[in-house]
């Protein structure tokens, strides 16, 4: 692909800057970062020619479901569903083990009690849904039964793994059935053919035809960093009708399934991180310029210290991060959205009344969502949000991930 280029301003063109000569200074600094980047990877988040704003909102944007059934009646408690289908093995290793694909790009093992299958989408594709059960603890398993199962979805450069490595056995051990998508282009989902993976509307659907087609009860569905905006944007044209929708399998339109409640984990707000970003940039532009060669770049795939710094608290060990590191490089294929359009897009609508509950979380030392950044999420949603104190923007997978997942329970 083509080095990626565009010309530096002066202070003289401040007039296209809007008049501000800190802006006329960042776009400058912006285009000589850019300069002489090639995107020489598939999921290379970088297209064609940009504007120095482009490059900025590129950091702004870039900080970013094994299925056995569901609870049908009193008397079945599991049901297989068709939508979910064992990749292609003998029938013999089928009936002893949930299959694997033959070579996985994401090198995650399975934790004990979890399973990966793939559930078929209208246009044929098929979406990798890592599962894990809930654990029923006594005999009576009539207290588990109003347990609400929960719909996980990851952001940019992750996938259904980030989920799997602690909060699915955390949530599965509280008696909930776990669910955690790799959107398409993303972990082991099938890849489209054009340059991104979807847009919001589509990943959307993706995880409303799941839902329809998987849960005879409304999730909880949990999204993280731009997950999180893929989930207000599903909130904003979620049903209020508890009776799930029936919708032709050739095609899904809004509204979409309803839910129990969401929760917005350390999630890009409904207008996009603009706001934030010129933020770092005027108050911290060494930062700034860090997380941005981070993720534009892609940088944190070869920087232990910067991938980090971008997802991880500080005192992580080595061998941890560059476990999550090796993760987190081979995650997305294709790019999850393509920026510029949602930036067309932005902000999402206010979700229907009487729509579902909002949980709105961050993290104290998130270096990509900041305070004012999580205050803006939950204003939009009426609500006050939690701040979880000592973890990083990947609060899943951080040190203390427990402290998250408990503010979720409680």
């Amino acid at each position: 692909m083509p080095s990626i280029s565009y010309p530096r301003r002066s202070l003289a063109e401040v007039s296209k800057c809007d008049g501000n000569p800190m802006k006329a200074i960042i776009s400058n600094s912006l285009s000589a970062l850019a300069i002489g980047f090639r995107s020489t990877h598939a999921d290379a988040h970088l297209h064609t020619s940009l504007q120095p704003q482009q490059a900025l909102y590129i950091f702004s944007n870039n900080a970013e479901s094994r299925w056995t059934g569901f609870r049908r009646s009193s008397t079945s408690w599991y049901k297989p569903h068709e939508n979910l289908q064992r990749h292609a093995l003998p029938k013999s290793i089928r009936d002893l083990s949930e299959a694997q694909p033959t070579t996985l790009r994401v090198p995650f093992e399975l934790n004990d009690g979890q399973s990966r299958l793939f559930h078929t989408l209208p246009s044929g594709m098929k979406m990798e849904v890592i599962v894990q059960e809930a654990v029923k603890n006594g005999s009576n398993e009539n207290q588990w039964r109003g347990r609400s199962p929960i719909v996980f979805v990851h952001g940019s450069f992750h996938a259904a793994w980030c989920w799997a490595v602690h909060w699915l056995p955390f949530f599965a051990g509280a008696g909930h059935d776990c669910y955690a998508v790799s959107l398409l282009g993303q972990g082991e989902s099938d890849i489209p053919s054009g340059s991104v993976a979807g847009s919001l509307q589509t990943h959307a659907r993706d995880i409303a035809h799941f839902i329809k087609h998987n849960c005879s009860f409304p999730p909880i569905l949990v999204g993280h960093s731009f997950g999180g905006l893929i989930v207000q944007f599903y909130l904003a044209n979620v049903s209020t009708n508890f009776d799930m929708p029936t919708g032709k399998d050739e095609g899904w339109e809004e509204p979409y399934p309803t839910l129990t409640a969401a929760v917005l984990v350390c999630s890009v707000t409904p207008t996009g991180n603009s706001g934030m970003v010129w933020r770092y940039l005027l108050s911290k532009p060494v930062a700034a310029f860090k997380v941005t060669f981070s993720l534009a770049a892609k940088a944190f795939a070869t920087s232990l210290s910067l991938c980090r710094e971008t997802f991880f608290s500080r005192n992580m060990s080595d061998l941890q991060v560059e476990r999550y590191q090796e993760l987190l490089k081979n995650s997305s294929s294709v790019p999850l959205l393509d920026l510029r359009k949602l930036n067309a897009s932005l902000p999402v609508p206010l979700p229907p009344e009487h729509a579902p509950s909002v949980l709105v979380m961050g993290a104290s030392d998130d270096f990509i969502v900041d305070v004012q950044g999580l205050n803006e999420t939950a204003e939009f949603y009426n609500v006050s949000p939690v701040i979880v104190e000592g973890v990083a923007h990947d609060i899943m997978l951080d040190i203390s991930w427990e402290k998250g997942s408990r503010a979720i329970l409680s």
